[in-house]
Protein backbone atom coordinates (compact mmCIF):
# COMPACT_ATOMS: atom_id res chain seq x y z
CA UNK A 1 0.00 0.00 0.00
CA UNK A 2 1.33 3.39 -0.97
CA UNK A 3 2.09 5.82 1.72
CA UNK A 4 0.19 9.86 1.83
CA UNK A 5 2.62 12.08 0.14
CA UNK A 6 4.99 14.05 2.97
CA UNK A 7 5.43 17.63 2.50
CA UNK A 8 9.45 17.62 1.62
CA UNK A 9 11.65 20.74 0.98
CA UNK A 10 12.73 20.19 -2.82
CA UNK A 11 16.64 19.89 -3.41
CA UNK A 12 17.10 23.05 -5.43
CA UNK A 13 20.91 22.86 -5.74
CA UNK A 14 22.95 20.69 -8.36
CA UNK A 15 25.04 19.67 -5.24
CA UNK A 16 22.05 18.91 -2.99
CA UNK A 17 20.45 16.64 -5.69
CA UNK A 18 23.37 14.72 -6.87
CA UNK A 19 24.23 13.99 -3.11
CA UNK A 20 20.34 12.38 -3.06
CA UNK A 21 21.45 10.37 -6.28
CA UNK A 22 24.93 9.31 -4.78
CA UNK A 23 23.39 8.20 -1.47
CA UNK A 24 20.81 5.90 -3.05
CA UNK A 25 23.53 4.65 -5.91
CA UNK A 26 25.82 3.95 -2.41
CA UNK A 27 22.66 2.39 -0.47
CA UNK A 28 22.22 0.08 -3.63
CA UNK A 29 25.77 -0.72 -3.98
CA UNK A 30 25.72 -2.37 -0.51
CA UNK A 31 22.43 -4.39 -0.96
CA UNK A 32 23.72 -5.91 -3.75
CA UNK A 33 27.10 -6.66 -2.05
CA UNK A 34 25.53 -7.68 0.70
CA UNK A 35 23.02 -9.86 -1.28
CA UNK A 36 25.57 -11.29 -3.84
CA UNK A 37 28.28 -12.29 -0.98
CA UNK A 38 24.93 -14.18 0.68
CA UNK A 39 23.98 -16.05 -2.98
CA UNK A 40 27.72 -17.03 -3.16
CA UNK A 41 28.54 -18.23 -0.13
CA UNK A 42 25.03 -20.33 -0.20
CA UNK A 43 26.40 -21.85 -3.39
CA UNK A 44 24.22 -20.14 -6.26
CA UNK A 45 25.58 -17.37 -9.26
CA UNK A 46 23.71 -14.21 -8.45
CA UNK A 47 22.38 -12.66 -11.32
CA UNK A 48 23.46 -8.47 -11.48
CA UNK A 49 19.40 -7.49 -11.71
CA UNK A 50 18.41 -9.82 -9.19
CA UNK A 51 20.41 -8.02 -6.98
CA UNK A 52 19.82 -4.67 -7.55
CA UNK A 53 15.76 -4.61 -8.38
CA UNK A 54 15.45 -6.66 -4.73
CA UNK A 55 11.90 -5.21 -3.03
CA UNK A 56 13.51 -3.10 -0.61
CA UNK A 57 15.77 -1.44 -3.50
CA UNK A 58 12.54 -0.95 -5.98
CA UNK A 59 11.63 1.04 -2.80
CA UNK A 60 14.39 3.34 -2.29
CA UNK A 61 14.65 4.16 -5.80
CA UNK A 62 10.71 5.33 -5.83
CA UNK A 63 11.18 6.95 -2.72
CA UNK A 64 14.33 8.98 -3.84
CA UNK A 65 13.35 9.91 -7.09
CA UNK A 66 9.61 11.14 -5.96
CA UNK A 67 11.58 13.20 -3.51
CA UNK A 68 13.72 14.93 -6.06
CA UNK A 69 10.79 15.37 -8.65
CA UNK A 70 11.48 17.17 -11.46
CA UNK A 71 13.38 14.98 -14.58
CA UNK A 72 14.16 12.14 -12.04
CA UNK A 73 10.35 11.52 -11.90
CA UNK A 74 9.80 12.71 -15.51
CA UNK A 75 12.56 10.75 -16.98
CA UNK A 76 10.55 7.58 -16.60
CA UNK A 77 7.31 8.71 -18.83
CA UNK A 78 10.01 9.25 -21.89
CA UNK A 79 11.70 5.57 -21.57
CA UNK A 80 8.91 3.50 -20.52
CA UNK A 81 5.64 2.87 -22.20
CA UNK A 82 2.06 1.82 -20.80
CA UNK A 83 1.92 -0.82 -23.53
CA UNK A 84 5.66 -2.19 -22.35
CA UNK A 85 7.04 -2.39 -25.37
CA UNK A 86 10.85 -1.58 -24.44
CA UNK A 87 11.27 -2.52 -20.86
CA UNK A 88 11.24 -5.45 -18.68
CA UNK A 89 8.55 -5.66 -16.35
CA UNK A 90 10.29 -5.15 -12.97
CA UNK A 91 12.21 -1.90 -14.37
CA UNK A 92 8.57 -0.87 -16.13
CA UNK A 93 6.96 -0.50 -12.71
CA UNK A 94 9.54 1.80 -11.14
CA UNK A 95 9.39 3.97 -13.53
CA UNK A 96 5.28 3.51 -13.44
CA UNK A 97 5.18 4.22 -9.94
CA UNK A 98 7.19 7.78 -10.47
CA UNK A 99 3.87 8.76 -12.57
CA UNK A 100 1.87 9.34 -9.36
CA UNK A 101 1.69 11.79 -7.42
CA UNK A 102 4.88 13.56 -5.94
CA UNK A 103 5.69 14.71 -2.39
CA UNK A 104 4.25 18.08 -1.91
CA UNK A 105 6.51 21.48 -1.18
CA UNK A 106 5.86 21.90 2.46
CA UNK A 107 4.53 25.85 3.02
CA UNK A 108 7.49 27.11 3.82
CA UNK A 109 9.22 26.61 0.67
CA UNK A 110 6.17 27.32 -1.62
CA UNK A 111 6.01 30.59 -0.19
CA UNK A 112 9.66 31.96 -1.00
CA UNK A 113 8.69 30.14 -4.56
CA UNK A 114 5.57 32.41 -5.18
CA UNK A 115 7.36 35.21 -3.37
CA UNK A 116 9.74 35.41 -6.00
CA UNK A 117 7.01 35.05 -8.77
CA UNK A 118 4.53 37.47 -7.29
CA UNK A 119 6.46 40.01 -5.10
CA UNK A 120 5.87 40.08 -1.00
CA UNK A 121 3.02 40.74 -0.12
CA UNK A 122 0.70 38.71 -2.97
CA UNK A 123 -2.09 37.09 -0.26
CA UNK A 124 -3.44 40.30 -0.11
CA UNK A 125 -4.09 40.56 -3.55
CA UNK A 126 -6.31 37.40 -3.98
CA UNK A 127 -9.50 36.75 -2.26
CA UNK A 128 -8.44 33.20 -1.51
CA UNK A 129 -4.98 30.92 -2.06
CA UNK A 130 -5.33 27.16 -0.98
CA UNK A 131 -2.01 26.18 0.54
CA UNK A 132 -2.81 22.63 0.28
CA UNK A 133 -2.08 21.57 -2.97
CA UNK A 134 -4.89 19.86 -5.01
CA UNK A 135 -2.25 18.19 -7.39
CA UNK A 136 1.41 17.70 -6.51
CA UNK A 137 3.53 16.22 -9.89
CA UNK A 138 6.92 15.41 -11.11
CA UNK A 139 7.38 19.40 -12.76
CA UNK A 140 4.84 21.51 -10.09
CA UNK A 141 2.35 21.62 -8.16
CA UNK A 142 -1.04 23.27 -8.48
CA UNK A 143 -2.88 25.46 -6.25
CA UNK A 144 -6.76 26.87 -6.13
CA UNK A 145 -6.83 29.92 -6.06
CA UNK A 146 -9.82 32.68 -6.29
CA UNK A 147 -9.14 36.70 -7.38
CA UNK A 148 -10.43 39.53 -6.28
CA UNK A 149 -12.88 39.48 -8.79
CA UNK A 150 -14.39 36.39 -7.72
CA UNK A 151 -12.63 34.32 -10.64
CA UNK A 152 -11.56 30.59 -9.85
CA UNK A 153 -7.80 29.42 -10.89
CA UNK A 154 -5.82 26.60 -10.81
CA UNK A 155 -2.18 27.84 -10.37
CA UNK A 156 0.45 25.32 -11.18
CA UNK A 157 3.86 26.53 -9.22
CA UNK A 158 7.53 25.04 -10.42
CA UNK A 159 9.89 23.08 -8.16
CA UNK A 160 12.54 25.69 -7.24
CA UNK A 161 15.52 24.28 -9.23
CA UNK A 162 13.81 22.22 -11.56
CA UNK A 163 14.50 23.78 -14.84
CA UNK A 164 18.35 24.01 -13.95
CA UNK A 165 19.06 20.55 -12.63
CA UNK A 166 17.14 18.40 -15.76
CA UNK A 167 20.11 17.58 -17.71
CA UNK A 168 22.16 16.80 -14.72
CA UNK A 169 18.91 14.76 -12.94
CA UNK A 170 18.66 12.89 -16.77
CA UNK A 171 22.17 11.71 -16.84
CA UNK A 172 21.82 10.58 -13.03
CA UNK A 173 18.95 8.51 -13.29
CA UNK A 174 20.22 7.24 -16.56
CA UNK A 175 23.26 5.67 -14.79
CA UNK A 176 20.84 4.13 -11.89
CA UNK A 177 18.61 2.37 -14.86
CA UNK A 178 22.04 1.10 -16.19
CA UNK A 179 23.36 -0.16 -12.65
CA UNK A 180 20.34 -2.14 -13.00
CA UNK A 181 21.72 -5.04 -15.37
CA UNK A 182 18.02 -4.87 -17.19
CA UNK A 183 19.06 -3.06 -20.51
CA UNK A 184 21.18 -4.85 -22.78
CA UNK A 185 24.60 -2.85 -24.28
CA UNK A 186 23.44 -3.11 -27.87
CA UNK A 187 20.12 -0.92 -26.73
CA UNK A 188 20.96 3.00 -27.38
CA UNK A 189 19.81 4.79 -25.07
CA UNK A 190 21.27 8.21 -25.82
CA UNK A 191 19.18 9.44 -28.30
CA UNK A 192 16.35 8.82 -25.87
CA UNK A 193 18.39 10.71 -23.09
CA UNK A 194 19.20 13.31 -25.75
CA UNK A 195 15.53 13.89 -26.30
CA UNK A 196 14.20 13.87 -22.63
CA UNK A 197 16.67 16.67 -21.98
CA UNK A 198 15.24 18.52 -24.50
CA UNK A 199 11.13 17.26 -23.53
CA UNK A 200 12.01 18.13 -20.16
CA UNK A 201 13.40 21.59 -20.75
CA UNK A 202 10.24 22.22 -22.43
CA UNK A 203 8.30 21.13 -20.06
CA UNK A 204 9.68 23.39 -16.85
CA UNK A 205 9.09 26.37 -19.32
CA UNK A 206 5.71 28.16 -18.26
CA UNK A 207 5.56 30.31 -20.92
CA UNK A 208 6.00 27.88 -23.85
CA UNK A 209 3.42 25.64 -22.03
CA UNK A 210 0.70 29.12 -22.25
CA UNK A 211 1.48 29.59 -25.96
CA UNK A 212 0.88 25.40 -26.50
CA UNK A 213 -2.47 25.74 -24.34
CA UNK A 214 -4.04 28.42 -26.31
CA UNK A 215 -2.60 26.86 -29.44
CA UNK A 216 -4.32 23.63 -28.72
CA UNK A 217 -7.30 25.04 -27.41
CA UNK A 218 -7.91 26.90 -30.97
CA UNK A 219 -7.20 23.77 -32.96
CA UNK A 220 -9.44 21.88 -31.00
CA UNK A 221 -12.37 24.39 -30.68
CA UNK A 222 -14.87 22.13 -32.88
CA UNK A 223 -14.51 19.71 -30.59
CA UNK A 224 -17.89 19.62 -28.62
CA UNK A 225 -16.90 16.98 -26.18
CA UNK A 226 -13.51 18.69 -24.69
CA UNK A 227 -12.70 21.77 -22.87
CA UNK A 228 -9.18 22.96 -22.35
CA UNK A 229 -8.24 25.61 -19.50
CA UNK A 230 -7.64 29.61 -20.49
CA UNK A 231 -4.32 30.95 -19.75
CA UNK A 232 -5.03 33.62 -16.95
CA UNK A 233 -1.96 35.71 -17.92
CA UNK A 234 -2.03 38.43 -14.93
CA UNK A 235 -0.67 35.70 -12.63
CA UNK A 236 1.91 33.14 -14.84
CA UNK A 237 5.63 34.03 -15.12
CA UNK A 238 7.69 31.54 -15.99
CA UNK A 239 7.92 29.48 -12.92
CA UNK A 240 3.91 30.12 -12.14
CA UNK A 241 1.22 29.12 -15.04
CA UNK A 242 -2.64 30.51 -14.12
CA UNK A 243 -5.20 29.36 -15.52
CA UNK A 244 -9.02 28.52 -15.63
CA UNK A 245 -10.27 26.32 -12.91
CA UNK A 246 -12.32 23.42 -14.14
CA UNK A 247 -14.58 21.73 -11.91
CA UNK A 248 -14.10 17.96 -12.87
CA UNK A 249 -13.31 14.38 -11.18
CA UNK A 250 -10.85 12.09 -12.35
CA UNK A 251 -11.71 10.33 -15.78
CA UNK A 252 -12.00 6.76 -14.61
CA UNK A 253 -15.37 8.11 -12.90
CA UNK A 254 -16.17 8.14 -16.64
CA UNK A 255 -16.86 3.99 -16.19
CA UNK A 256 -19.65 3.98 -13.77
CA UNK A 257 -21.81 6.06 -16.73
CA UNK A 258 -23.84 4.31 -19.31
CA UNK A 259 -22.23 2.44 -22.26
CA UNK A 260 -23.03 4.63 -24.92
CA UNK A 261 -21.53 7.94 -23.21
CA UNK A 262 -18.24 6.26 -22.49
CA UNK A 263 -18.05 4.85 -26.37
CA UNK A 264 -19.25 8.61 -27.72
CA UNK A 265 -16.25 10.00 -25.83
CA UNK A 266 -13.34 7.57 -25.98
CA UNK A 267 -14.60 7.53 -29.62
CA UNK A 268 -13.46 11.23 -30.03
CA UNK A 269 -10.61 11.32 -27.70
CA UNK A 270 -9.14 8.44 -30.48
CA UNK A 271 -11.05 11.08 -33.29
CA UNK A 272 -8.79 13.56 -31.85
CA UNK A 273 -5.92 11.77 -32.07
CA UNK A 274 -6.22 11.24 -35.55
CA UNK A 275 -6.47 15.36 -36.17
CA UNK A 276 -3.41 15.86 -33.82
CA UNK A 277 -1.16 13.93 -35.99
CA UNK A 278 -2.49 14.57 -39.67
CA UNK A 279 -4.35 18.03 -39.08
CA UNK A 280 -3.40 20.08 -36.17
CA UNK A 281 0.10 18.44 -36.52
CA UNK A 282 0.28 19.03 -32.74
CA UNK A 283 0.21 16.36 -30.23
CA UNK A 284 -0.42 16.41 -26.47
CA UNK A 285 2.25 13.70 -26.52
CA UNK A 286 1.51 12.55 -22.94
CA UNK A 287 -1.03 10.06 -21.82
CA UNK A 288 -1.05 10.25 -18.12
CA UNK A 289 -4.41 9.38 -16.87
CA UNK A 290 -4.54 12.53 -15.01
CA UNK A 291 -4.24 15.01 -18.37
CA UNK A 292 -7.91 13.73 -18.70
CA UNK A 293 -10.63 14.96 -16.47
CA UNK A 294 -14.58 14.10 -16.57
CA UNK A 295 -16.92 16.57 -16.03
CA UNK A 296 -20.32 14.36 -15.64
CA UNK A 297 -22.38 17.52 -15.29
CA UNK A 298 -21.90 19.03 -19.22
CA UNK A 299 -20.98 15.02 -20.08
CA UNK A 300 -17.35 16.80 -21.24
CA UNK A 301 -13.67 15.80 -20.82
CA UNK A 302 -11.01 18.48 -19.78
CA UNK A 303 -7.75 18.08 -21.24
CA UNK A 304 -5.22 19.03 -18.87
CA UNK A 305 -1.27 19.79 -18.71
CA UNK A 306 -0.12 21.23 -21.99
CA UNK A 307 3.92 20.94 -21.15
CA UNK A 308 4.54 18.29 -23.19
CA UNK A 309 2.91 19.70 -26.37
CA UNK A 310 4.95 18.84 -29.19
CA UNK A 311 5.07 19.94 -32.86
CA UNK A 312 4.78 17.15 -35.80
CA UNK A 313 6.83 17.35 -38.22
CA UNK A 314 5.07 16.86 -41.80
CA UNK A 315 7.26 13.98 -43.36
CA UNK A 316 6.28 12.33 -40.17
CA UNK A 317 2.54 13.28 -40.26
CA UNK A 318 2.24 12.56 -43.71
CA UNK A 319 4.21 8.84 -43.23
CA UNK A 320 1.95 7.93 -40.99
CA UNK A 321 -0.69 8.76 -43.17
CA UNK A 322 0.13 7.05 -46.00
CA UNK A 323 0.55 4.13 -42.93
CA UNK A 324 -2.97 4.10 -41.90
CA UNK A 325 -4.64 4.68 -45.31
CA UNK A 326 -2.35 0.93 -46.33
CA UNK A 327 -3.34 -0.65 -42.78
CA UNK A 328 -6.81 0.17 -43.40
CA UNK A 329 -6.38 -1.48 -47.04
CA UNK A 330 -4.35 -4.34 -45.80
CA UNK A 331 -1.81 -3.18 -48.03
CA UNK A 332 1.47 -4.73 -46.22
CA UNK A 333 3.71 -4.01 -49.46
CA UNK A 334 2.49 0.05 -48.53
CA UNK A 335 2.65 -0.44 -44.92
CA UNK A 336 6.35 -1.80 -45.48
CA UNK A 337 7.28 1.68 -47.70
CA UNK A 338 5.52 3.69 -44.75
CA UNK A 339 7.47 1.76 -41.81
CA UNK A 340 10.51 2.37 -43.93
CA UNK A 341 9.97 6.03 -44.78
CA UNK A 342 9.05 6.64 -41.23
CA UNK A 343 11.98 5.16 -39.44
CA UNK A 344 10.66 2.25 -37.66
CA UNK A 345 12.71 0.10 -38.97
CA UNK A 346 15.62 0.18 -41.38
CA UNK A 347 16.42 -1.34 -45.09
CA UNK A 348 19.38 -2.87 -43.17
CA UNK A 349 17.46 -4.96 -40.46
CA UNK A 350 17.08 -8.34 -41.01
CA UNK A 351 14.05 -9.73 -42.94
CA UNK A 352 12.67 -11.39 -40.42
CA UNK A 353 13.23 -8.76 -37.63
CA UNK A 354 10.81 -6.59 -40.53
CA UNK A 355 9.13 -8.85 -40.82
CA UNK A 356 8.07 -8.81 -37.00
CA UNK A 357 7.91 -5.26 -37.03
CA UNK A 358 4.86 -4.99 -39.89
CA UNK A 359 3.20 -8.06 -37.95
CA UNK A 360 3.84 -5.80 -34.98
CA UNK A 361 1.87 -2.94 -36.56
CA UNK A 362 -0.74 -4.96 -38.15
CA UNK A 363 -1.61 -6.13 -34.65
CA UNK A 364 -1.68 -2.53 -32.78
CA UNK A 365 -4.29 -1.84 -35.69
CA UNK A 366 -6.08 -5.10 -34.95
CA UNK A 367 -9.30 -2.61 -34.14
CA UNK A 368 -9.03 -0.86 -37.51
CA UNK A 369 -9.93 -4.56 -39.25
CA UNK A 370 -13.07 -5.20 -36.98
CA UNK A 371 -16.56 -4.88 -38.32
CA UNK A 372 -18.27 -2.45 -36.95
CA UNK A 373 -16.87 -1.32 -33.34
CA UNK A 374 -13.90 -3.10 -31.34
CA UNK A 375 -14.71 -4.33 -27.53
CA UNK A 376 -11.40 -2.64 -25.60
CA UNK A 377 -12.81 -3.60 -22.26
CA UNK A 378 -12.65 -7.19 -23.64
CA UNK A 379 -9.66 -7.18 -25.44
CA UNK A 380 -5.90 -8.68 -24.45
CA UNK A 381 -4.31 -6.43 -27.12
CA UNK A 382 -1.99 -4.76 -24.87
CA UNK A 383 -0.50 -7.69 -23.77
CA UNK A 384 -0.03 -9.39 -26.84
CA UNK A 385 1.66 -5.85 -27.99
CA UNK A 386 3.77 -6.39 -24.93
CA UNK A 387 4.75 -9.91 -25.45
CA UNK A 388 5.39 -8.95 -29.41
CA UNK A 389 7.68 -6.39 -28.30
CA UNK A 390 9.25 -7.87 -25.74
CA UNK A 391 9.75 -10.95 -28.24
CA UNK A 392 11.39 -8.42 -31.07
CA UNK A 393 13.69 -6.82 -28.52
CA UNK A 394 14.61 -9.70 -26.27
CA UNK A 395 14.57 -12.69 -29.25
CA UNK A 396 14.97 -11.10 -32.20
CA UNK A 397 17.73 -8.09 -30.94
CA UNK A 398 15.97 -5.66 -32.47
CA UNK A 399 16.67 -2.37 -30.12
CA UNK A 400 16.26 0.11 -32.80
CA UNK A 401 14.90 3.63 -31.64
CA UNK A 402 12.67 5.41 -33.86
CA UNK A 403 12.44 8.86 -34.33
CA UNK A 404 11.26 10.18 -31.49
CA UNK A 405 8.22 12.11 -32.64
CA UNK A 406 7.15 8.37 -33.56
CA UNK A 407 7.59 7.25 -30.31
CA UNK A 408 5.32 9.92 -28.81
CA UNK A 409 2.61 8.98 -31.34
CA UNK A 410 2.90 5.57 -29.93
CA UNK A 411 2.85 6.26 -26.82
CA UNK A 412 -0.49 8.78 -26.77
CA UNK A 413 -1.96 6.08 -28.78
CA UNK A 414 -1.30 3.39 -26.30
CA UNK A 415 -2.28 5.14 -23.73
CA UNK A 416 -5.46 6.03 -25.20
CA UNK A 417 -5.85 1.93 -25.68
CA UNK A 418 -5.35 1.70 -22.15
CA UNK A 419 -7.81 4.30 -21.07
CA UNK A 420 -10.24 2.74 -23.56
CA UNK A 421 -9.82 -0.81 -21.60
CA UNK A 422 -10.26 0.64 -18.46
CA UNK A 423 -13.34 2.32 -18.98
CA UNK A 424 -14.48 -0.88 -20.63
CA UNK A 425 -15.75 1.00 -23.76
CA UNK A 426 -16.33 -0.26 -27.77
CA UNK A 427 -15.01 2.20 -30.50
CA UNK A 428 -15.23 2.30 -34.23
CA UNK A 429 -11.89 3.00 -35.05
CA UNK A 430 -12.75 2.93 -38.59
CA UNK A 431 -15.37 5.72 -37.54
CA UNK A 432 -12.80 7.59 -35.72
CA UNK A 433 -10.79 7.86 -38.28
CA UNK A 434 -13.02 8.36 -41.08
CA UNK A 435 -11.89 11.97 -41.82
CA UNK A 436 -8.65 10.17 -43.09
CA UNK A 437 -9.14 7.24 -44.70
Amino acid sequence: MSQPPKNKPVPSSRIARLSRIGTLATKIAGSVISNGTTKLLSGQRPVLSDLVLTPKNIQRITDQLASLRGAAMKLGQLISMDSGELLPPELSAILARLREDADPMPKEQLQQVLDEAWGTGWFDTLLYFSYAPIAAASIGQVHKVITLQGETLAVKVQYPGIGNSIDSDVDNVASIIKLSGLLPGSFEIRPLLAEAKLQLHDEANYVREAEMMTRYQQAAADFESFVVPEVYAALSTPNVLAMTHIISIPIEALSEQPQTVRNHLMTELFRLFFDEVFAFRLIQSDPNMANYRYMPDSQQIALLDFGACRQIPAAISNGYLQLLRCMAEEDMPGVAEAALDIGLMQASHTEEQQASVLAMGRLACEALYCDGAYDFGNSDLLGRLQSAGMALSFEQDFWHVPPIDAVFIHRKLGGLYLLAKRLNTQVDLREAAANWL
